[in-house]
């Protein structure tokens, strides 16, 4: 069986659903708070890579991009802030269909599974304060059955 990663396509398929969801975080006015301080120019294309390393594909982000720990202090130290969570998890939701990945679809489920896992615990575990993530995080990998063990 193909990984999640291959099976929509490789990097190619994960850049235009992180432009997918990028163009509908922007777009709604509770997300969008949180990219406004700016954002990285290539923000699509790191997003597309950590999400492509975490779903079976090749170590591009770590590679090239960074440590885990630095993407997971960007999200922290802001408060709890569910609403955003779940409204950005309704965004990726609507950027799996914006690519063709209606519900029904075998990528849809453990795609968002892995997103709302996602946003539900690695970026949003460390609300106090930023300086309260370890060093050393390392990508979640993801599988068809979810979170795959370390």
């Amino acid at each position: 069986m193909p990984t999640i990663y291959e099976a929509i396509g490789g990097l190619d398929g994960l850049l235009k659903l992180a432009a997918a969801w990028h163009h509908r975080v922007l777009a709604d006015e509770v997300v969008a708070h949180a990219f406004s301080h700016g954002y990285h120019p290539q923000h699509t294309e790191r997003l597309a890579a950590y999400w492509a390393e975490a779903l079976g594909g090749p170590a591009i982000y770590s590679g090239k991009y960074g440590s885990v720990t630095s993407v997971v202090r960007m999200h922290s130290g802001n408060g709890p802030h569910g609403e955003m969570d779940q409204r950005a998890i309704a965004c990726f939701d609507q950027a799996l269909e914006d690519v063709g990945l209606a519900r029904g679809h075998r990528l849809w489920q453990p795609l968002h599974d892995y997103f709302a896992w996602s946003t539900n615990n690695s970026m949003a575990r460390y609300h106090h304060s930023a300086d309260d993530v370890p060093e050393g995080l390392r990508i979640v990998k993801w599988s068809w059955e979810g979170l795959v063990d370390r």
